[in-house]
């Protein structure tokens, strides 16, 4: 296999182009047969855009065509193809596994697919129920508690951009088989090689209902508004689950892939001295600016038909803390994803199209432990969310509170200096210039894109003053990468405060808890960031149980696998 890295072509290439471009690079005088690994967007002469690709190409008499290639363009790789460790499994034991976010999701489908039929206990409901409970939300402020935007079948990445980027590196062929899952089952088939693919909620929708057919297809069992209450365990080892309070379903083999919002679940895993520990997380606020704002600054354009709406990432150290951008919605809204009566949370979501008037992006602090406990109680970093939720609600009056960032900077900033630059804090004199240079911007009207009902509140007093001054600075060192960005019209809601789970279940390197047959597993047990690699990592664990039923608990090395 030859693989091409950096073909640049413009984005307005056909691919008859693409094509051609192949054939010169390998002086071929037919196209091979050739996959696109990784499609990227180069903006660097902007507004020229261009599209550069890797591409794995198969060509006969391989030796001669690399040896009259560029080295530097053109390079040989090893084909590799993802290979789950069991197939066709036919006896009695049946996996249970607790939670149908992507990563219980994806552990399901890995072992129905390999004849294991799979038990899926999901406290929420349905995906198609589920979106009508939360669209009753949005349009009511009637919560339920059970089936909103963190809680049902696919998880609380269900209402999100449904970005599938990780940074987890991968040689295992996970992240491409995940990938490979989600065409499948009815996403675009670009997602496999996009550099920041996405599938939007509105495509993610049907997927999940696709994945849900073909596990019960295969024999797999799926069972909704089944709250796990209790685990029942026999000498240290787990030997089933209570559900609902009154149901036990034996079990010798659990996936623990609760979600990171599950704090129930959390308290009774305390309760049963399940080993945990609180871990670092982060909190802020989302942040909307017009797309159009965005696009210029990105693509050096208000507005582009190929690329459609720009991202970005951006990250900042201030006063050793880590300040970025985090599930950044181009296109987007900003949604009200409280689970808790009484607490407000917000999350970003966007659809396929990502065409609405403005870009959002969670904008957040890095804390550890240290900042909201002593590190002995697991669930201190709960309780910090819980607080911060309670301002939220009481700050918006149970609507989404929105703070203009001019107001927000005024109130963060009063009686703090900044060496680098001195005109962060405003005057009279500062505060006509910037509401000068938002007019310029077409930002003087501008208004949110959110999902709930929201009102204007003061969402500086939501975070602890430290916090809340960081995330300042951090907005103005953004507005240096950005122009715009730390405008006075700039719209600040929250609270961004379920961006990680703020526990890790603990397991060892064979992914088990200290209870045996008992695997924490996702982003909610503390080992994933993301849709793609919470569903990575529950890939993860369905190999490690297939092999154990298939062939028994002694593992062999990892490159051959499970052994009788």
């Amino acid at each position: 296999m030859l693989r091409i890295s950096q073909l640049k072509l413009p984005i307005t290439h056909t691919k008859e182009e693409l094509e051609q471009k192949i054939r010169k690079i390998l002086r071929l005088p037919k196209t091979p047969s050739y996959t696109i690994l990784r499609r990227s967007v180069d903006a660097r002469k902007k507004p020229e855009l261009f599209f550069q690709y890797s591409i794995d190409v198969a060509v006969e008499k391989e030796d001669q065509v690399y040896k009259r290639c560029d080295r530097k363009q053109v390079m040989r790789v090893e084909k590799t193809e993802y290979h789950f460790p069991v197939q066709g499994y036919q006896g009695k034991e049946r996996p249970v596994i607790i939670g149908a976010g992507p990563a219980g999701l994806f552990c399901c489908y890995m072992l129905a697919e390999a004849g294991f039929k799979p038990i899926l206990l999901e406290r929420g409901k349905a995906v198609e129920e589920r979106t009508r409970d939360v669209q009753k939300f949005w349009e009511t402020g009637v919560l339920d508690t059970e089936s909103n935007v963190q809680f049902g079948e696919g998880g609380a990445g269900t209402f999100s951009d449904g970005k599938l980027n990780t940074l987890v590196k991968d040689k295992s062929g996970r992240n491409r088989k995940v990938l490979s899952i989600f065409v499948k089952e009815g996403a675009p088939e670009e997602i496999r090689y996009d550099y920041k693919p996405h599938i939007g909620t509105d495509v993610l929708y049907h997927v999940i209902q696709n994945m849900r057919k073909t596990i019960i297809k295969h024999g797999g069992e799926i069972r909704f508004q089944a709250r796990v209450t209790d685990l029942l365990t026999e000498n240290g080892r787990i030997s089933g689950v209570v559900i609902n309070d009154s149901e036990r379903l034996k079990a010798s083999y659990v996936v623990l892939a609760p979600g990171h919002s599950a704090r129930d679940t959390f308290a009774v895993l305390k309760e049963k001295q399940i080993p945990m520990e609180p871990k670092p997380f982060a909190v802020g606020f989302r942040v909307e600016h017009p797309q159009k704002l965005i696009n210029q600054a990105q693509y050096g354009m208000e507005e582009n038909e190929i690329l459609g709406s720009a991202p970005y990432k951006l990250t900042a150290s201030v006063n050793g803390r880590g300040v970025y951008s985090f599930c950044m919605c181009p296109g987007g809204y900003v949604v009200n994803a409280s689970s808790e009566e009484g607490h407000l949370a917000v999350n970003g979501m966007s659809y396929y199209k990502r065409d609405s008037k403005n870009a959002n992006s969670a904008v957040i602090i890095t804390i550890s432990p240290s900042d909201y406990g002593d590190g002995t109680d697991p669930l201190s970093g709960v309780a910090f969310q819980r607080e911060l939720e309670r301002k939220a609600y009481l700050a918006g009056k149970g609507s989404v509170p929105v703070e203009r960032f001019g107001d927000f900077r005024e109130a963060a900033l009063q009686g703090e200096t900044n060496e680098k630059d001195d005109t962060l804090l405003p005057d009279a004199a500062q505060v006509s210039i910037r509401k000068e240079k938002d007019a310029e911007r077409g930002m003087a009207e501008f208004s949110p894109c959110i999902k709930g009902a929201w009102q204007f509140g003061k969402v500086h007093e939501i975070l602890p003053e430290e916090l809340s001054r960081d995330f300042a600075l951090g907005m103005e060192d953004f507005s240096k990468v950005i122009p715009g960005f730390a405008d006075d019209s700039v719209l600040i809601e929250g609270v961004e405060s379920r961006t990680s789970s703020p526990v890790r279940i603990l397991r060892d390197e064979h992914l088990e808890s200290d209870i045996r047959g008992l695997f924490p597993c996702g982003e909610g047990a503390g080992y994933a960031g993301g849709i793609t690699s919470a569903a990575m990592d529950g890939i993860k664990v369905a190999e490690e149980i297939a092999g154990r039923i298939a062939y028994g608990e002694q593992k062999q090395d990892a490159q051959t696998g499970y052994q009788k």
